[in-house]
């Protein structure tokens, strides 16, 4: 081997390599603790990051549908269209909270409040209800006259749980008020950056732009470049994918009940469709609530609910969810439901929301590179049969 300078250079950073990942390997407590410690501390920017992509996709529909790209570098030409738009997207998202909050927080506590009569008039009725149809059946009969619940007793139970608690509950107030202050202050913080990002994301991109140049072969950067425009247009698509799939989901669940004379209608149709941001499987929390508000008040129609439910959720999750989201991704259907099952058991909520766009992006530049290696070979693309998947 020729020991020249290049190859003693790589010597060299072999060296310090090993001996990096030696003491990674032997003090990694330490490590694990200090990237923890890292992490707490830029988390503000990182949630305000995080922030200021998802306000960004409203905020340059509405900066471009309303003021026109007709300014320098495909900006508006209006001096103040980005405050402008930034202002009205904070507005919408706003107005979107408080809307389902005052159509399902109000009509949640309401029906909570009065869940005590609720149960005791509702315990009678569906005994009786249960009686006519199991009437025939003795084992069913016998169990329901040994079936003796005291309310009564019951509700004292729930009460003296609640006071008994209450001693906890004050020992806890000022821990969970120090949460509550640390919590406001992140939220304050990252709202405080997502907002400068998105005022000057162009500034922001040419002095990123200018590092990488600065410290990578061009080459490389060009391809760093291309990546993450590829994923922004595609976490882009699929947020606006996803939004729409719950606006009709949301929409079918709301028809299809006052069709079918179910109570809360538009409480459970916007229930359903906040719930249904969660890719898939969201809407089933909000079918839980459902089902159990309508068992209030009759059993056979929150049957009726449950059995409808199943019907829209198979064809949403087989051909509104795959169809929508995966075509504003790119994505063929077997892999966005791939991509939500991998993600959900990997990650929870947060994996689903992620692994549909992740895959996405891993599948377009895997296809690219497939493209370009049979181009190389010489391997006619059209003369193969099936479809591209």
């Amino acid at each position: 081997m020729d020991l020249n300078k290049e190859n003693m250079r790589k010597i060299r950073e072999l060296i310090v390599f090993t001996i990096v990942i030696l003491i990674g390997l032997w003090k990694y407590t330490l490590i694990v603790d200090f990237l923890g410690f890292i992490l707490n501390i830029i988390f503000p920017f990182l949630l305000g990051g995080a922030i200021a992509f998802i306000l960004n996709v409203p905020m340059s529909f509405l900066e471009s549908k309303i003021f026109g790209n007709d300014g320098k570098d495909g900006r508006p030409g209006f001096k103040y269209a980005r405050p402008c738009s930034l202002t009205l997207t904070i507005l919408c998202v706003i107005g979107v909270i408080v809307l389902v909050m005052f159509v399902v927080i109000p009509e949640l506590g309401s029906t909570f409040m009065g869940l005590g009569k609720t149960i005791q008039d509702f315990t009678p009725a569906a005994m009786a209800w249960v009686e006519e149809i199991f009437h025939n059946n003795q084992g069913i009969m016998a169990l329901l006259e040994d079936l003796n619940m005291d309310w009564d007793k019951i509700l004292d139970g729930v009460a003296a749980f609640f006071k008994n608690g209450a001693g906890s509950v004050l020992d806890t107030t000022m821990s969970a008020a120090k949460s509550i202050i640390s919590s406001v202050t992140t939220f304050f913080i990252a709202f405080v950056f997502s907002c400068y990002i998105l005022l000057q994301k162009e500034k922001l991109r040419v002095q990123v732009q200018k590092i990488f140049y600065a410290y990578l072969p061009g080459k490389i950067v060009e391809k760093i470049l291309d990546i993450c425009s590829l994923t922004y247009r595609t976490f882009s698509s699929f947020l606006a994918g996803q939004c729409v799939e719950a606006l009709i989901l949301g929409m079918m669940f709301l028809v299809a009940m006052w069709i079918l004379r179910l109570p809360y209608a538009l409480l459970v149709g916007v229930l359903i469709a906040f719930t249904a941001l969660i890719p898939i499987f969201g809407a089933f929390i909000g079918c839980v609530v459902g089902a159990f508000l309508i068992l209030m008040v009759d059993p056979v129609k929150a049957l009726t609910f449950v059995a409808m439910f199943l019907v829209l959720q198979q064809v949403e999750g087989n051909l509104i969810y795959p169809k929508v989201v995966g075509n504003s991704v790119g994505l063929p259907s077997i892999w966005v439901l791939a991509a939500v099952s991998i993600g959900g058991s990997l990650m929870g909520i947060v994996g689903m929301l992620v692994f549909i766009p992740l895959v996405s992006v891993v599948y377009i530049l895997f296809r690219g590179d497939v493209y370009k290696r049979l181009e190389k070979k010489g391997i006619a693309l059209e003369n193969m049969s099936g479809e591209d998947q």
